[in-house]
């Protein structure tokens, strides 16, 4: 871990012991005799950015609505800022949403679409004037203030809608897959502008995805679903690297998973025939079955591999060139393992399709969880 990591993590530790910004307890939620949420907790602290992580269907997005009060939740409370919003229309809470499909006005130019909530009292004509152009410069689209939705691409759409959303000056943003419907690489450029924009402003922010690089890339934690459970509460480097349950380590990331089981010998496992060294399994008991897990770049090929305990002869099935990096496919019997190192080690390594090289992974580096799990 670097020292920038320690440090972080050290201010998000000292941040759980205050007072909660957005503080969720116990949520569930029902449609009819469907279970979409149960007994979900979370506690965010003010201007922490948090992704909602899962595969569809998982209930990320009816959390999302939960606390938006668009479905609100059967049981459980939710407060912001002190205050318990649970039963709250959504015109009673404090919050700016981005939704997938954006929902601009067609008939409205850039600068309406911004201005559409900037209403009442509090927002006389030239507050909102200011506000709009203020936010128009925030976001790079100055020069398109009196274009409609239709004249701009895809990615200054979700400028405007995010910029709408921020216009009312919310203590909370929510962003529904608010990168989905974009090309990869609008996608990438646009998810720095959110995280930047986010850390200027210092909003409380809540983003649905179930894109893992997206999440991991953004957030300050993670909340990875499954079946409207929480699986897993964490950093991006804790869920990636100490995996709460399989299911966290299957959907995060790639890995190799395989079934194992425990032998007489503090730590040691087979899989398929192989023995490996897995520090995750010392103290449980001989004869347990597990399902383990290897991230690819955990693998150790040829001269790298012969000083690690379980070094096994393995054949290379085939190489794909990923350009920094090369992903081979190994096997040993029904044992098979992924392997991604950079394509110098991969020559250096001579492990071309067909040929044999000794492969192996630290001790350290393989996570078992319980096979029922």
């Amino acid at each position: 871990m670097t020292a920038l990591d320690t440090l972080l993590q050290g201010g998000l530790r000292r941040a759980a012991t205050q007072d909660p910004y957005l503080d969720i307890a116990a949520v569930g939620k029902q449609f009819g005799t469907f279970v979409a949420l149960k007994d979900v907790s979370l506690r965010v602290q003010e201007g922490e950015f948090i992704s909602f992580l899962g595969p569809s269907g998982c209930g990320k997005t009816t959390l999302l609505r939960a606390i938006a009060g668009l479905d609100p939740a059967t049981t459980g409370v939710i407060r912001q800022a002190g205050r318990d919003i649970t039963g709250l229309p959504p015109a009673a809470r404090d919050f700016g949403i981005v939704f997938q499909s954006y929902a601009l006005f067609p008939n409205f130019s850039v600068a309406d679409n911004i201005a559409y909530g900037l209403r009442g009292p509090a927002w006389p004509a030239k507050r909102v004037k200011a506000r709009v152009a203020e936010l128009l410069d925030l976001v790079g689209l100055a020069e398109h203030a009196l274009k409609y939705p239709a004249q701009l691409s895809g990615g200054q759409q979700q400028r405007v809608a995010l910029a709408r959303a921020l216009a009312p000056e919310p203590g909370l943003l929510l962003l529904d897959e608010p990168l989905s419907a974009l090309d990869a690489i609008v996608r990438l450029h646009l998810r720095q502008e959110i995280r930047d924009l986010q850390r200027r402003l210092g909003v409380t922010t809540i983003m649905v995805t179930h894109d893992q690089e997206e999440a991991m890339a953004v957030s300050d934690r993670i909340l990875v679903m499954s079946r409207g459970h929480v699986q897993q509460i964490g950093t991006p480097e804790e869920v990636y690297r100490s995996p709460a349950t399989a299911f966290v380590a299957s959907f995060v990331g790639r890995s190799s998973a395989f079934d194992a089981v425990v032998q007489a010998a503090p730590g040691s496992i087979t899989a398929h025939g192989v023995t490996l060294q897995a520090e995750a399994a010392r103290g449980l008991l001989y004869g347990t079955t597990l399902r383990a897990f290897v991230r690819p770049e955990d693998v150790r090929l040829g001269v790298a591999a012969a000083g690690l305990p379980g070094a096994v002869p393995m054949t290379v099935t085939h190489l794909e060139f990923l350009g920094p990096t090369c992903r081979l496919s190994l096997e040993r019997g029904a044992f098979r393992l992924e392997a991604d190192l950079p394509p110098d080690q991969v020559r250096d390594a001579g492990a071309l399709p067909g040929a044999e090289v000794l492969a192996a992974v630290p001790p350290d580096r393989i996570m078992v969880f319980p096979a029922d799990e």
